[in-house]
This record gives structure tokens, C-alpha cells and sequence, in this order.
């Protein structure tokens, strides 16, 4: 029996996939799925805590309570670090858009925005060092500075082109949307 309401790769394209009349465009959303390099990246770090907070009732156990408290503590930072790795990405509001890093958030409100686009350009791959040659979607601001708010090389987009261009599309269509009427 099909359970399709648990499963989170139903198409897009369908009559479901329609907003929702509650739909509150007030809130900060993601207009894309993660990708499966950062889901991954979280849970192997979640794993990591988990046997960190195993030591660490081990160690209690044991009576070494200043031991355990600091590798609690340790647990309590990679749960925190893989928290903030699922936020990253780009978020988007009536407000504005904005970009979310692993230490830094960036918000541009939809008033400041002149232009939102797709650009070939090189990419960092990963977040590494290391640059490609691929997409950006990218945000000019009214001053002409650029951000680059998404990457097909990045942790969410990395081998799926076809959502790289729809989250593009999303984007651009909120900035349609609310740059013009802000």
C-alpha cells in the first residue's frame, strides 16, 4: 500500500503540489528540498553525537564527572553543528530573501533587489576551496553588489540539475513577485 504522504520525492508537477490557502508567506522557507550531501553530512554527524553521548553515560558511569561533562559538551556542539548545516541554503519571504551560511545569515529585503538571475560562472564545489565551472543563481542588489544564494555545485544541488533549475525558478518567481510590489 502506497503511503505518499511519508515519502518526500513525490512530482512537482502535480495538482497536490498547489499552494495551500493557510499558506503563510509571512514565514522564512526553503523553496527547495536539501540535498542528499547535506542530509548525509548531518546524519553521519548526528551518529557521531550519538556515540559521543554513549561515552559520555560510559564516563558517568565510571565517576570521572568532570570527563563527562566535557564530552557532553563536545556531543551538544556536533548536534548543534549539525543543526546549522541543515539550515544552510537560501530562505525566502515577503520580506526578502536570505542566505544562510554556516556562520553568517544575510537578508536582502525584496526592496533593495534589482535583479535575480542565473549566471555561469566558477563555483566553489562543495563549499571547498576548490572552483568548477557551473551556475549561480545570483541576487544584484540595488548598488550592483551580487550575492551568490545558490550553486549546482553545492551540498543541496551536486548531480541534480533539474532541481538546481527548479529552486532557481522558485526564487526567481518570488522575487516577481515581491520586488516589484516592495
Amino acid at each position: 500500500m502506497p503511503l505518499p504522504f511519508l515519502t518526500a520525492d513525490r512530482g512537482f508537477d502535480t495538482v497536490e503540489d498547489v499552494a495551500l490557502p493557510f499558506d503563510d508567506h509571512d514565514q522564512w522557507r526553503r523553496p527547495y528540498r536539501p540535498g542528499p550531501w547535506r542530509v548525509g553530512a548531518a546524519a553521519l554527524a548526528l551518529l557521531l553525537a550519538s556515540f559521543m553521548l554513549l561515552a559520555t553515560m560510559i564516563i558517568a558511569f565510571a565517576g570521572a564527572l568532570p570527563g563527562a561533562a566535557v564530552c557532553l559538551g563536545l556531543a551538544a556542539v556536533v548536534i548543534l553543528g549539525a543543526l546549522r548545516v541543515l539550515r544552510v541554503g537560501a530562505w525566502v519571504s515577503r520580506h526578502g530573501v536570505r542566505r544562510v551560511a554556516f556562520f553568517r545569515t544575510e537578508t536582502v529585503p525584496w526592496a533593495r533587489v534589482s535583479d535575480v538571475r542565473t549566471v555561469q560562472q566558477p563555483v566553489r564545489w562543495l563549499g571547498l576551496p576548490r572552483a568548477v565551472q557551473g551556475q549561480a543563481l545570483v541576487v544584484v542588489r540595488q548598488g550592483g553588489e551580487r550575492l551568490a544564494l545558490l550553486t549546482d555545485h553545492n551540498a543541496d544541488f551536486l548531480a541534480r540539475v533539474e532541481a538546481f533549475d527548479r529552486a532557481a525558478d522558485a526564487v526567481e518567481a518570488w522575487s516577481a513577485e515581491y520586488a516589484v510590489s516592495s
